[in-house]
């Protein structure tokens, strides 16, 4: 028997992006044409297909209160709303990275996710905390 929580219909987990790690992946095989392969293509291609990898078995979901990062079904890390201070998204036209800053610390994670999803469920429960891009 499952009770249904109320807080449950207010959550969104964003669907995957493999931008990043294909993008990470071609830049090692670039490397094949330098005189200094194979180790930087090994080393950066090993890189791109550990978070093509992530890409797969990490979720991201939004609750009312909480951005949930979980793997493979299970909670990993929980950021409460009321603890953040600001975000941002570093060049998203890129596979970008997500900054955001919490009252103990900062943080600093890739982009495996859709991206306007991302922007789109940061506006809607923390809007007031984006920086905006200096003019």
């Amino acid at each position: 028997m499952t009770s249904e929580n109320p807080l449950d219909k207010d959550s969104v987990i964003l669907s995957p992006s493999y931008r990043l790690p294909f993008f990470i992946i071609l830049i090692g095989l670039l490397f094949l044409i330098t005189p200094f392969y194979p180790w930087p293509t090994i080393i950066i291609s090993s890189f791109g297909f550990f978070l093509l990898l992530q890409s797969f078995t990490l979720k991201l979901k939004f609750t009312k209160d909480d951005l949930i990062v979980m793997q493979l079904g299970n909670e990993l890390r929980r950021f409460p709303f009321k603890n953040w201070i600001a975000w941002r998204i570093i060049l998203p036209q890129l596979p970008g990275l997500l900054y955001f800053r919490e009252e103990a610390s900062p943080h600093l994670l890739p982009i495996l996710f859709e991206v306007n999803s991302l922007r789109e469920q940061l506006r809607l429960r923390v809007k007031d905390l984006e920086i905006e891009k200096a003019v």
